[in-house]
């Protein structure tokens, strides 16, 4: 497993997928970064990932020796599909996993992503997205064989083994996760968790909730800290009842707690937040982007991209109509019961690395 910096879902697949593999009798080996070894409690992970202070000669053979000796190189991100596709030895099969946005780029950029994007789908035997439009993006660019590989969450089966709370049980455990975060709520919680980053649009966020002053909206999460600054900021000066409280340890209480789960991002795969709320029972707002649109229409409210108006009208719609919000709690349980498991996916997988040539 090849797998750059990642303090996010990427990473969590990794360690998930990694996990199910050893447990099906295969031996793997991550090789990344300190900041997702970090991150994630790697402890016995390669630290041989290129970087700043990991372009020596010496680090380099190293790791191309952990490549050439490996049945194949599963390399997760277009970063690590460039990684995996210069210094793994054509003898070894590369498997190259797409997760993220990369349409977003503009001018020269986007030529540099373009070629990228077609090296690696050339080099790979096989390209996976974790979304359908990536899946086409690589056939598009090349790839002799694409294949859509949902990222799930870990936490999914978890939440599905519980029942949801009850609208009554809601308000006091959002009561109580406010009162530990040193916030008095004054309506329904209405939660976003998400890294404060620009792609995540949280401006669209903000304008939400200025929108829909008669709930608690809250906004867990780390990320560049100017950004937030100017989030909380925008929040002031809008009059929005936004509370933005930081990262979150149990995003499942979280969840179950909150009447309405709400993403503003530009682009999503399969976002495992999103999933976790479904699982929950919690019905979610979000734009119609990406792998967002399979994930939760019909079972949620998808609206237009960058449109707060429309995001504010659907947490409205479902604060005012309990019915509504019931009858997409049990639809997004129902459909979350239907995605493979943790187990299911890593033999999948195993399947795919030996059709590939491996082992």
């Amino acid at each position: 497993m090849l797998v750059g910096p990642s303090t996010g879902g990427i990473g969590t697949h990794v360690v998930e997928l990694a996990r199910e593999l050893r447990a099906l009798g295969e031996d793997v080996l991550v090789v990344t970064s300190p900041v997702t070894a970090e991150r994630f409690g790697l402890v016995d992970a390669a630290l041989l990932w290129p970087g700043e202070d990991a372009g020596t000669p010496g680090r380099l053979r190293r790791l191309r020796a952990v490549l050439a000796a490996s049945d194949v190189v599963h390399a997760h991100g277009l970063q690590a599909g460039v990684v995996g596709a210069l210094l793994a030895p054509r003898t070894v099969p590369l498997v190259t996993s797409l997760h993220n946005d990369l349409a977003w780029a503009g001018g020269a950029r986007a030529r540099v992503v373009d070629r990228l994007l077609r090296y690696v789908a050339g080099r790979s035997v096989l390209v996976s997205g974790a979304s359908s439009d990536l899946v086409e993006l690589a056939r598009e660019h090349g790839a002799r064989r694409a294949e859509l590989a949902p990222v799930g969450s870990p936490f999914v089966p978890g939440l599905l083994a519980e029942a949801p709370l009850g609208a009554e049980e809601r308000a006091v455990e959002a009561e109580r996760l406010l009162a530990g975060r040193g916030v008095t709520g004054t309506g329904p919680l209405v939660l976003t968790i998400s890294r404060i980053a620009p792609q995540k649009q949280l401006e669209t966020l903000v304008a939400a909730a200025a929108a829909v002053r008669d709930a608690t909206w809250v906004l867990a999460g780390d990320g560049v800290a100017r950004l937030r600054e100017d989030l909380v900021a925008a929040a002031a000066h809008a009059g929005a009842p936004l509370c933005v409280i930081g990262p979150v340890a149990d995003p499942k209480a979280w969840v179950r707690a909150a009447e309405v789960f709400v993403l503003t991002s530009r682009w999503e795969a399969r976002a495992l937040v999103v999933q976790e709320a479904m699982a929950a029972g919690t019905p979610v707002v979000c734009p119609a982007v990406g792998g967002l649109v399979d994930l939760v229409d019909g079972v949620g409210r998808l609206v237009p991209p960058e449109d707060a108006l429309a995001v504010a009208e659907g947490v409205r719609g479902l604060l005012e109509d309990p019915s509504a919000r019931e009858e997409l709690s049990q639809a997004g349980r129902s459909r979350a019961a239907g995605w493979e498991s943790g187990e299911e996916s890593a033999c999948r997988w195993r399947g795919w690395y030996r059709e590939a040539g491996a082992g």
